[in-house]
């Protein structure tokens, strides 16, 4: 699994004051909980772009004071104003103890509803899950190749082993539903076999 590495500085002066000098050296504080013991911290901004601005799921391996915590970014706090990285939270991995985490869905395959003029709509692209650290992976893989015209793959349908998925198991992630294009195609279809069908009889009162 992929892991972004950060060099952090401990912090001792936590208030308000100590905390804007240091946003305003280029600094982002942060915590690291859930472990032993809680790590204050904080690391140059642009430590943590490659962490908060993608959608894949990473580690965060997080060197302070000479130990290294593996960790995963749990909450990120934005300024309202600038938009700038205000505060992070980090979770730290402990081997024999679950943690919740939010891992991005995969879809691969081609959809046999799509093959058949339907469009693919996903509602939604990632899970909430609970596992052990072990387990955790980059993202879940959904095969969509049995897909059908008007079928739903639903959470339920997920399979992903040694890892509990919290969302409702009724939601669907991925639909196929007919385009404008396939109904008009429809009716144009049925349109022109009407007529074929009141031939018949027409064709027999003659006789």
């Amino acid at each position: 699994m992929k892991s972004v590495k950060i060099e952090g500085k401990l912090r001792s002066d936590l208030g308000k004051k100590a905390t804007r000098q240091l946003r305003s050296e280029g600094e982002v504080p942060g915590v690291i909980y859930g472990g032993k013991e809680t790590i204050h911290f904080s690391a140059p901004t642009p430590a943590f772009k490659t962490l908060v601005y993608t959608p894949e799921f990473q580690l965060a391996e997080i060197t302070v004071g000479g130990k290294t915590y593996r960790s995963i970014l749990k909450d990120i706090q934005f300024d309202v104003v600038t938009d700038d990285l205000n505060h992070l939270d980090f979770l730290e991995l402990v081997e024999d103890k679950k943690v919740n985490a939010t891992l991005p869905i995969k879809f691969v395959g081609q959809s046999q509803g799509v093959k058949d003029g339907g469009r693919l709509e996903l509602k939604i692209k990632s899970l909430n899950v609970r596992t052990y650290p072990k387990f955790l992976m980059e993202h879940i893989t959904v095969d969509i190749t049995n897909l059908q015209l008007h079928g739903n793959i639903r959470v339920e349908d997920v399979k992903a082993d040694n890892i509990e998925i919290l969302n409702s198991p009724r939601i669907p992630i991925a639909s196929v539903v007919t385009t404008r294009a396939l109904r008009q195609e429809v009716t144009a279809a049925a349109a022109a076999a009407a007529p074929a069908k009141g031939a018949a009889p027409a064709a027999a009162a003659k006789k």
